[in-house]
């Protein structure tokens, strides 16, 4: 894999580039807070009708990932994004840390007993939909977020990889308590979003997005010897 500091100091070098990734970055934010929408709602419906952990869960997620979209977007309407790279990651932080704590505290009451979780038809097919549609988004906003030199663009991209991989939690409880009555593995798959709620939050309010601000790449383009070589992870 190219280094960062490689495709972020041409993307820097060309402001051509950084103007037609940038647009790419305001597309795929419409998009996700568009499809983030739809899905928070019908996860959240589903989920209050089974008594669901798992879909309730999942559905406030849909919810974090509109909230770190809309402060992409928000970064990215400025002139100059790179000066609130920090903030909107503590924005994305926050949020995932908040899922994180409604979520094990949710997943905890099913386990003991407080709620016996319902079959979900619909939640089974929204979170199959959500599988297909999330890691194609995420690997074009991964890609951008590179090519920018963007810790935001990457740690949004990342939140986005967390859907589709809590899609795949979420329907495999979801089968299992419909198929064989399993009411612990909705709430098992629950406590898997509060799990990685709380290992990318972590790492969105330390900036470890395996990416570089825009205006250090900007500072250094001409010293070649100043990129890190290190590939991003």
């Amino acid at each position: 894999m190219t280094a960062l500091g490689t495709r972020g100091g041409s993307a820097a070098a060309n402001p051509e580039r950084t103007a037609l990734l940038r647009r790419r970055v305001r597309w795929l934010v419409a998009f996700t807070i568009g499809y983030n929408v739809v899905e928070g709602i019908i996860a959240l419906v589903a989920g209050a009708a089974a008594d669901s952990a798992a879909l309730i869960a999942f559905g406030l997620d849909s919810g974090v990932e509109v909230l770190s979209a809309a402060a992409v977007a928000w970064q990215f309407s400025r002139s100059d994004p790179e000066r609130y790279e920090k903030p909107t990651l503590r924005v994305i932080a926050f949020a995932f840390f908040a899922l994180a704590a409604y979520t094990i505290v949710s997943a905890t009451l099913s386990l003991i007993g407080s709620a016996e979780p319902q079959p979900s038809a619909v939640g089974i097919v929204l979170a199959s939909i959500s599988i297909v549609i999330m890691p194609v988004v995420s690997i074009i906003q991964r890609r951008t977020g590179l090519a920018l030199g963007s810790a935001t663009v990457v740690a949004d991209s990342k939140q986005t990889l967390i859907c589709s991989l809590l899609s795949g939690a979420v329907l495999l409880g979801l089968v299992a308590n419909a198929l064989f009555g399993w009411g612990w593995a909705d709430a098992v798959a629950a406590l898997v979003i509060g799990a990685f709620a709380v290992r990318e939050g972590i790492e969105a309010w330390n900036g470890d997005t395996c990416a570089t601000p825009i205006g250090e790449l900007m500072e250094s383009r001409d010293e070649p010897g100043d990129a890190t070589p290190d590939d991003c992870c």
